[in-house]
């Protein structure tokens, strides 16, 4: 394949990507924006095995059907409540190639510069090496920059992946921890890398790219360990980031024109997304990255009154007899797999006549656009599936209001006590609906840890028991 051939499949293939970034923005469109993905993955795949200078033939098909069969087996059992830490370990595996490509790169150079230093013969070089070889001395500088900035921002992501998937996946304590004078430590390794880059540049050898890496990697455990549960959908869009970066650093590195532009929309769209959630949540992108969610300013305000649980007939009987009905599901939806049973009593519903829609918080769930994914895996209808902002005003006329799974973000503390450390978080004001049920396993708090004054209303009824069968018992119920 000549190397025309290759830039024009590169060209296709960044079309085919932006298309796909493009068509995720709606649902009706998501389904023909991922076959825009793998069209152009695979394309750019195609174009760079078979471009030119390209060797090692036996390594790369093995790699390639390894991954592939990972990839499948992995896709095939993966539930939709492990989404968000598999989207997390997929991350890791990015910056760490981004780490090996690095180390790979710099090799390199120092093959080819020893070999240029004893006056050797190039023309033997082949495939990274036959292009350093015909690079002047300033363009090694500038790569050598490129390969340091690559190995870092990959560094910072592997690790900081690592941490979110144990958090998401429950394996790693969710609240906000530091280590004592956490964000002076942060700021001495990122100090302390910069100078190593300085030494890196004037040529020290590759010890300094090795400890830069060791800071680079607390940075990111660090970081992240300092970050509690609700702010860790921000974290896998950050991340996500992050990896996107990476990989454009590493494309510069290589020359690679795709791996440039991937890695650009990855990283510009990973961090606009971080930059909307930062938003819906009243929150500073810098307060989420360095701050460390839970901190309050003086003791929480005492939640008084009792928990009052409800069966089945009670709320068949409140559904029966309201016109209008809001649902608001959350990650304990996604853990019940219940979106099923809540589709089918929203279809029975809605053939009775009510008025029914659901309400989606920017940061429900633990991944961006996770209650979305399962409502259209469920085949509720597009249309009755709205934001926060569309809805929160509606509250106040809603007859009934059924919180499946959800905490944190239908907490009113965030508006009514300023020393909750979710104060000023907008959330979905469910309160304000004439009766609320709040389907929930049992009494425990969200995934931030904080008790949530909602339950203790008086137009709060508990509706315990797994969201699936709860839901399910309700469908046979109504009139």
């Amino acid at each position: 394949m000549t190397i025309g051939i290759v830039s024009a499949a590169y060209i296709a293939a960044a079309v085919l990507f932006i298309l796909s970034l493009g068509g995720l923005s709606g649902q009706e469109s998501a389904k023909r924006a991922v076959w825009y993905g793998i069209v152009g993955m695979a394309l750019a795949v195609a174009a760079t095995v078979f471009g030119p200078g390209v060797g090692n033939w036996f390594i790369i098909l093995v790699m390639i059907a390894g991954g592939s069969v990972m990839g499948y087996y992995v896709a095939a059992r993966v539930q939709m409540t492990e989404m968000p830490q598999l989207v997390a370990a997929l991350h890791s595996f990015v910056g760490l190639a981004a780490v090996f490509i690095g180390y790979n790169a710099e090799l390199e150079v120092g093959t080819v510069l020893a070999l240029k230093a004893v006056g050797g013969d190039l023309s033997t070089l082949a495939g990274f090496a036959e292009k350093l070889a015909h690079k002047d001395l300033v363009e090694i500088a500038i790569l050598k920059v490129e390969v340091f900035l690559g190995v870092f921002i990959g560094a910072v992501t592997f690790t900081g992946s690592v941490i979110a998937f144990g958090k998401l996946a429950g394996k790693v304590d969710g609240k906000a921890k530091k280590l004592p004078g956490g964000h002076s430590l942060n700021a001495g390794a990122a100090l302390g890398s910069i100078i190593l880059l300085v030494i890196f540049f004037n040529g020290a050898g590759v010890w300094t790219l090795v400890l830069m890496t060791l800071l680079a990697f607390f940075i990111g455990c660090h970081l992240i360990v300092g970050i509690g549960g609700a702010d860790m959908p921000v974290v896998v869009s950050m991340l996500n980031s992050y990896s996107g970066w990476a990989a454009a650093a590493i494309g510069f590195s290589l020359g690679n024109d795709l791996l440039i532009v991937t890695g650009a929309l990855v990283g510009s769209s990973g961090a606009i997304l971080s930059y909307i959630m930062c938003k819906a949540m009243n929150r500073s992108f810098v307060s989420v990255i360095l701050g460390g969610f839970g901190g309050t300013t003086g003791p929480a305000m005492k939640i008084e009154g009792e928990q009052i649980a409800v069966d089945a007939e009670g709320v068949a009987a409140a559904l029966n007899d309201a016109d209008s009905i809001i649902i608001v599901p959350g990650y304990g939806m996604a853990v019940a797999q219940a979106q099923q049973a809540v589709s089918e009593l929203t279809r029975k519903l809605r053939a009775a006549g009510k008025t029914v829609r659901f309400a989606i918080h920017p940061v429900a769930g633990r991944l961006p656009g996770h209650m979305n994914v399962l409502l259209a895996e469920a085949k509720v209808p597009y249309d009755i599936v709205m934001e926060m902002d569309e809805i929160n005003d509606d509250f106040p006329t809603t007859d009934v209001v059924i919180v499946i799974g959800s905490n944190d973000i239908v907490n009113p503390a965030a508006e009514e006590d300023p020393n909750s450390p979710i104060a000023g978080m907008p959330v979905l004001q469910v309160w304000k609906a004439k009766q609320v049920f709040v389907s929930k396993r049992g009494q425990g708090t969200g995934y931030s840890g904080i008790d949530n004054s909602l339950f203790f209303k008086e137009n709060t009824r508990m509706f315990y028991g797994d969201a699936k069968k709860s839901i399910g018992d309700l469908v046979p119920l109504m009139a």
